[in-house]
């Protein structure tokens, strides 16, 4: 399915093109039929061959409505934009050309109506020109007639033709639909009504209004039919269950799959008025919704919005900011839905300098090189899903902030020795609040000649520097691997001989099965999990597969573990984890 918004100046004739493209008269309500002006948001449907499906939203082009018409221009990806042959440019044509363009509508096709009663070229003329000025530009724009039907043909073959240069949306994206319609129906409950970008909705699914507030979707329509699921972009109804349902602006969400922000960093585009800036108070308009927000200009046509109530924003939505009282109105692209505080003299600016670059299009490597440090989660919320930089748990960490961390960590554990020389070492939970950092981003951090053993994060733990370091690359390399232990010639390339290992095995910093054979100190525990885990006996070839290594590694290890009493060695060779080893016995 296709939704197209109409857009345009009152008494044009949006409403009674869509009547002739669809057969359905928009207008809902008898006073709109009563007095032949669109007042409320007006919806009907059609077929259109090389398309499919389309819906169309019609918006009143009143300048009374406007705050209506966004509501539903908002999530819509298309437009029909109307113009009159026997009327000059209008203002709302031009407001509604602006609003379009600053919610980023790219796809479109322009109708000069009323072609039996006068000369469509100039209207047409004066229609491309405004729209060259916009990502609109290029848009094809066509005569017709809504009374004698002149020209329908060949708008539906337009619209059809813009359609199909759509991108596809995803229907596996999380569902984020605002409620333009909230009405009861008898003997059925809440309905609300709304345009789905993306994602899929289906009955029996659960959405959330954000925080606690959920609901079930006992019901789904999509052009007057009763569907079992309906992907985006597509007009939805659904029949709701439980609490109450929001009314229009209000939204309907993927439960915990976005961040509700009550404060938002945002490039202004440009604006329609003779203003460069908003006002401290302007009126945002972003989906079905509008609100108040307090505008703070940060610099370079940068600002801060803080909402009078919380909205799942994510990186790149558009949005629309206007001045109720002059009508003018400023482009909004997000570019942080979850900006640091300020709270110090110049942030602004600084903050502003931080930003400068910001396109609004999502990029991890972006946003994790200026938070620094910053949950994997908050940026899936937020609409920049993927890694960059350091990861550690639940945490990405930009590779400045890594590289100042481990310097930061060395400095505090040399502070500490030299403070208690009889009590080397520092604690990581303890270094890890020192660095600002959660334990498991400080034991990420931690490089040669760092170590960290028995809790505590140490200097090699008395090892020469060379050495110690050495044994850190070592430590590093099994982290990734815990069974490829380093060859002779890695070891040889790092200068560890056989009395350095020794030594680093007397430290606790390494686990020596064998001579020339090294691992981490956990190794053997490690190993011992994973063959717990085979049929019970074993062969050697089914511990070295488990375990990920070579013959080289497995048979010491298996030997080594043998010697613990982990393991026991049958009569035929295999192998058998001793009951209960598991679970008590310790690397110590």
């Amino acid at each position: 399915m296709h939704v197209v918004a109409t857009a345009g100046h009152v008494d044009h004739g949006k409403s009674a093109l869509v009547r002739a493209l669809t057969g359905s008269d928009p207008d809902r309500l008898a006073e709109e039929r009563r007095r032949g002006l669109t007042i409320e948001l007006g919806h009907a449907w059609t077929t259109l061959p090389g398309a499919g499906e389309v819906a169309f939203v019609d918006v009143p082009g009143h300048e009374r409505f406007l705050t209506t018409t966004l509501a539903g221009v908002g999530p819509v990806p298309a437009v029909l934009l109307v113009v009159a042959a026997d009327d000059p440019w209008m203002p709302q044509a031009a407001e509604h050309l602006a609003a379009l363009d600053a919610l980023g509508v790219r796809h479109g096709v322009v109708a000069v109506t009323r072609a039996d009663l006068a000369d469509p070229a100039p209207a047409r003329e004066r229609a491309l020109a405004a729209l060259a000025r916009t990502g609109l530009a290029g848009a094809p724009a066509v005569a017709v007639s809504s009374r004698t039907g002149a020209g329908l043909g060949a708008l539906r073959a337009a619209l059809a033709a813009v359609l199909a240069d759509l991108p596809v949306p995803d229907a596996g994206a999380d569902v984020r639909l605002w409620v333009d319609r909230r009405f009861t129906v008898a003997g059925a409950g809440t309905v609300v009504t709304g345009t789905l970008p993306a994602g899929t909705v289906r009955v029996g699914q659960t959405l959330t209004t954000g925080g606690d507030v959920s609901l079930r979707v006992r019901a789904v329509q999509s052009l007057g039919r009763a569907v079992e699921s309906v992907s985006g972009t597509a007009r939805v109804a659904l029949n709701l269950a439980g609490a109450p349902a929001p009314g229009r602006g209000g939204v309907l969400l993927t439960p915990g799959a976005f961040h509700l922000t009550t404060v938002v960093d945002v490039r202004l585009t440009a604006a329609v008025g003779t203003r460069e800036r908003p006002p401290e108070r302007p009126v945002l308009h972003v989906g079905a919704a509008d609100l108040a927000v307090h505008h703070r200009p940060l610099g370079a046509g940068l600002a801060r919005l803080t909402l009078d109530r919380a909205l799942p924003l994510r990186v790149g939505d558009r949005a629309v900011l206007r001045d109720p009282g002059s009508r003018e109105l400023w482009g909004v692209v997000v570019l942080d839905p979850a900006p640091p505080a300020l709270v110090r003299r110049g942030d602004a600016g600084r903050r502003a300098d931080a930003l400068a670059a910001a396109t609004g299009r999502p990029d991890v490597a972006a946003e994790v090189r200026r938070r620094g440090l910053v949950e994997r989660e908050l940026l899936r919320r937020i609409g920049v899903p993927g890694e960059a930089g350091v990861t550690a748990g639940g945490w990405l960490l930009s590779a400045d902030r890594a590289a100042a961390a481990g310097a930061a960590a060395r400095s505090v554990v040399a502070e500490h020795d030299r403070a208690h020389p009889l009590d080397p070492g520092v604690p990581l939970p303890a270094l890890a609040e020192r660095l600002g950092l959660p334990s498991e981003v400080a034991r990420a951090v931690l490089g040669p000649p760092l170590v960290l053993g028995a809790g505590r994060v140490t200097l090699g733990a008395g090892l020469p520097p060379a050495v110690a370091e050495a044994v850190g690359r070592v430590r590093e390399d099994l982290r990734a691997e815990p069974f490829a232990a380093p060859t002779a010639d890695r070891l040889k390339e790092l200068g560890l001989d056989d009395r350095a290992l020794a030594a680093a095995a007397r430290a606790g910093l390494l686990l020596r099965p064998a001579p020339g054979l090294v691992l981490l100190p956990d190794a053997a525990a490690a190993a011992a999990g994973r063959l717990a885990a085979l049929p019970q006996p074993f062969t050697a070839a089914q511990a070295r597969a488990a375990l990920g290594t070579t013959r080289r590694v497995a048979l010491p290890l298996l030997e080594h573990l043998d010697r613990l009493g982990v393991t026991r060695r049958l009569p035929d060779d295999r192998r058998e984890v001793r009951s209960g080893t598991v679970t008590s016995w310790s690397p110590l």
